[in-house]
Formats: structure tokens, C-alpha cells, sequence
């Protein structure tokens, strides 16, 4: 055959073959006032966690699974009047075999940011095994919240969480000393062990993140020094103990106040990705660094946002060696929610535009899973003056 008529009869069979870039989403329609959405995936299964409430009234944990291409109808996990709900700080869910563990966070006292951390275990089909249980035990009337929680290697979970029991430990004042983050396990009966401090001084309101490597957990977050310097942190469980925390990379922020805007990290088998928003010299960014697993030493970041940089970011793999990242970032047009894909090798696509978002607290923190060939998203937005969830899917092979 003629080499010509080759190659063009390739490229016509090549773009046959490629699959259309395509959002199509996914009807959400439980209730009229839904928030604090968290999308998590174990590769087998993906479940939405989110609240539903009204101003003054109950508060509702619901949750949902994602089969036959929709969502279950919605299952109550938990409800009160006494909640602390928050865009920022929303709860966790995550899932180990047939086990699903869940957060929630509940005033302790008067003060605004005074609020414990509680937890349900229970099955996927809905059998309790623990309800209502506190995940610390300090019983000091303080902030603890932005929970990650990942599925253990013994049916359990890992947990992490901000801790601030020292910031009132010698005063009558929240948030004039240093917050904490810290760590525990749950056994799958429930049981709370090896609850541990990771770091003495944290910044106070930015989400936490966790991952399982092949030596052990890891957890990433957002440091404070005494100079207010507040860049993203990383420890690891290494052989029995946790390593000393040291930063993914030296951006040199300096804000004085939080920013809420906390890292994501993920795990294959052999490559960390974490992906991060600062504004170090005044310059909004949404970077992503890689990291062999087993050196732990971190690339230069790669920056990922073209406009103005909102973050909020996640990130997921999509493959052994790319992975996609999920972030908000604006101009004098609008706010948009978008996805690029990264290489560990550097090489980044150029961006695809998910949806035109809230760029307040309305749009909460945007959510990002693959499984089973498709990327899935979830985040809220506005109906008639109502919050609502909005969940949408694309197939991660239109991702070129």
C-alpha cells in the first residue's frame, strides 16, 4: 500500500475511534436544600455524602451510592439542631469493603467555632455497627473539624483531623494559640486507637488530606510558622512512626489569617501527586507536584491555572502516570470550574471547562473521583436563593 494512502487512512481510523469530550450530568433531585457535598470512590464503589438542612431547623447527613448510572435513593445517616455546617469544613465518608464510615460536627458549647468531631460506622446495606461517637477525647470545648479519612489495611480507617484543643487549653479565647492536626485509627468495630499529634502548629481552617502509600498512611496540610508562613506540609508513617513534617515545596506564603483552602494528595503504587492553591508574593496559583514513593523527595511544581487562581482544588490519577486536577479560577467574564490533566513528567493539557461557578462560598469545595472509565464531579450551586448539588460525569478516555 502506498505510504500516503497509509497514513491518511490511519488518521481517519484514529479519529473515528476518538471518543467525543462530553459532560453529561447526573440528576440530583433529593430535597430542595443540599451542601457540603463529598465525593469518594474506592474503585469499585462511589458514594456522595452531603447535608441537607435549613437555617434554624434540622440538619440531615444523607448519603447515596452511584449504581446503574444514577444515584440511590438518599439514606439518613444522622440528624440534629445542634450541627455545625459549614462550606469549608463539610463532612467525610469514606468506605472499606462492605463498611462505610462518616463525620459530622456538632456544637459543644456557645462559641462559634466550638464544635466536636462525631462519627457513624455502619454497613453499606445500612446495618449500624457504632452511632454517634466522638473521634477525640481531649473533652475540651474547642474547634475540631476538616476530617480525611481513607479505608486502613485492616478493614478500618485512618482518620485525620484539625485539633484545637490547645488553643483554649490556658485561655477563655479560641484561635490566639496554635491549632494541631492530628491522627487516629478506627477499628472495624468502631474502636478509636493510636491517636497521635502530627503537628503542634497548623493553620486553623484549611482542609486536610489523606492517602495510603505502600509503607503507611501519609497526610498532607497547611502549616503555620511563627512568621505566618503557611505552605503545604506532608508527613508519612514509616516503619512504626510518623516521620517529621517537612513542606512539598518552599512557596514562602505569608498571610496573617487562613486562607481555607487546604491541599489534596493521591497514591498509585508508585507516585504520590499533591495539589495545592497559594498566593506566595501575591501571585493566586494552582500548582501540582509529583513524588516517587518510595524517595518521598518532591518535583518542582507545575502551575496549572491560566487565569486568576481560586484553588479549591482535587486531584485524582487517571492512570499510572497522569493524573487530572480539579480547580476554580476566574477573570472579568465569570468563575469557572476546571480540569487539566497532568503527566508526572510535566507535560500538562490544556484545560477543559467542567461548569461557570459560584465563585463565593456557595460553590463549596468542587469533587473529583474516576472509577470504572469515567471522571465524575460534584459541587453546589444556587437554586431560587436554595443550595443544590450538582454531580456530573464525563468518560476519561474524551480526556486527550
Amino acid at each position: 500500500m502506498n505510504k500516503g494512502v497509509f497514513l491518511v487512512l490511519f488518521l481517519f481510523l484514529s479519529s473515528c475511534t476518538r471518543i467525543d469530550f462530553k459532560v453529561e450530568e447526573i440528576q440530583f433531585s433529593f430535597g430542595k436544600n443540599n451542601a457540603q457535598p463529598n465525593l469518594v470512590s474506592n474503585g469499585d464503589d462511589l458514594t456522595l455524602s452531603w447535608i441537607s438542612s435549613e437555617e434554624d431547623k434540622e440538619a440531615i447527613l444523607f448519603y447515596s451510592q452511584y449504581e446503574d448510572n444514577k444515584w440511590t435513593a438518599p439514606t439518613s445517616i444522622a440528624s440534629g439542631s445542634d450541627w455545625f455546617v459549614n462550606w469549608a469544613d463539610f463532612p467525610a465518608n469514606a468506605i472499606n469493603e462492605d463498611l462505610l464510615l462518616t463525620s459530622y460536627l456538632k456544637k459543644s458549647d456557645s462559641g462559634t467555632y466550638t464544635y466536636d468531631v462525631l462519627l457513624n460506622l455502619e454497613t453499606l446495606s445500612g446495618k449500624k455497627i457504632k452511632e454517634n461517637f466522638l473521634l477525640h477525647t481531649d473533652g475540651v470545648k474547642a474547634e475540631h473539624g476538616f476530617v480525611s479519612m481513607i479505608p486502613s489495611h485492616k478493614k478500618g480507617f485512618y482518620v485525620t483531623w484539625l485539633d484545637g484543643r490547645n488553643t483554649v487549653a490556658n485561655s477563655g479565647e479560641a484561635h490566639h494559640k496554635a491549632m494541631t492536626i492530628r491522627f487516629a485509627e478506627i477499628l472495624p468495630t468502631g474502636e478509636i486507637v493510636n491517636e497521635t499529634e502530627l503537628d503542634a502548629t497548623t493553620c486553623d481552617c484549611c482542609q486536610t488530606s489523606i492517602a495510603m502509600t505502600n509503607d503507611g498512611p501519609i497526610v498532607v496540610y497547611r502549616n503555620r510558622s511563627k512568621d505566618e508562613v503557611r505552605d503545604i506540609f506532608i508527613t508519612r508513617y514509616k516503619d512504626g512512626i510518623w516521620e517529621k513534617p517537612r513542606p512539598v515545596h518552599n512557596d514562602g506564603w505569608v498571610i496573617n489569617g487562613c486562607p481555607v483552602n487546604g491541599p489534596k494528595v493521591v497514591v498509585n503504587s508508585s507516585n504520590t501527586a499533591i495539589a495545592w492553591f497559594t498566593a506566595a508574593e501575591g501571585k493566586p496559583k494552582v500548582n501540582v507536584s509529583f513524588s516517587n514513593s518510595d524517595d518521598g523527595d518532591f518535583r518542582p511544581p507545575v502551575q496549572l491555572n491560566d487565569l486568576n487562581a481560586i484553588g479549591r482544588v482535587d486531584v485524582a490519577f487517571l492512570n499510572s502516570s497522569e493524573v487530572l486536577v480539579s480547580y476554580m479560577e476566574l477573570d472579568d467574564h465569570g468563575t469557572y470550574l476546571k480540569i487539566k490533566k497532568v503527566s508526572i513528567d510535566g507535560k500538562v493539557s490544556e484545560a477543559k471547562t467542567i461548569a461557570v461557578i459560584d465563585e463565593g462560598r456557595n460553590s463549596g469545595v468542587p469533587q473529583l473521583e474516576i472509577m470504572k472509565g469515567n471522571v465524575f464531579l460534584a459541587w453546589t450551586y444556587s437554586v431560587e436563593g436554595k443550595n443544590q448539588l450538582k454531580s456530573v460525569k464525563f468518560n476519561s478516555e474524551s480526556f486527550y
